[in-house]
């Protein structure tokens, strides 16, 4: 059971309300973690406002990937159960795929280099080596991609903070980050 409350879509403050509708035109559900943000209009809004910019940026493959690799790195079993079923069912990757995605790794070479780094920056709060930034500069992403990288990177450490300090309820199938330490 979660740690904190997460409210019904009629028991969010009103601020909230329009926001986790438009979740619901867009996935036909509005998933437990988008009720637990909800309690705060400021940070419902900021995620939004954030996932719509880097909506606009990365690929959806790529911006899957990342977030499978960093939440793997963050152990947060709800963003990796998420984007999983997400990246499975929306992005159409197979789940060998994801499970690359959760080692820092893909089948696409690019992907891959985007996916690696983005672990890298999770791992090391951002403190990468000049050779891992040029890793990924020489998979072809330019310097403004690069800032577009961090940004899925923070968007995503955002959601699996929350997510841990709540013990969200998973409502997709489960995934844990144990899983792939086992294999």
């Amino acid at each position: 059971m979660s740690r904190l409350s997460i409210p019904a879509r009629d028991d969010v403050p009103e601020a909230s309300k329009p926001i986790l509708d438009a979740v619901n035109r867009q996935l036909g559900v509005v998933p437990n973690m988008f009720r637990l943000f909800a309690s705060s209009p400021a940070a419902l809004t900021g995620l939004a406002s954030l996932d719509a910019a880097n909506a606009k940026t990365l690929s959806l493959k790529t911006r899957n990937g990342i977030a499978l690799a960093v939440a793997q790195v963050n152990g947060c079993g709800y963003c990796l159960s998420a984007h999983t079923y997400v990246g499975v069912n929306l992005a159409k990757i197979s789940p060998e795929e994801a499970r690359l995605n959760r080692q820092g790794r893909s089948g696409d070479a690019k992907i891959a280099a985007a996916v690696r780094f983005a672990a890298k920056v999770a791992e090391a709060r951002g403190k990468v080596s000049d050779a891992d930034l040029a890793d990924v500069r020489n998979a072809g992403f330019s310097d403004a991609q690069v800032v577009e990288i961090v940004s899925v990177v923070a968007q995503n450490v955002l959601t699996n903070l929350l997510n841990n300090v709540a013990e969200t309820d998973i409502d997709f199938p489960v995934v844990t980050a144990d899983e792939l330490k086992a294999a």
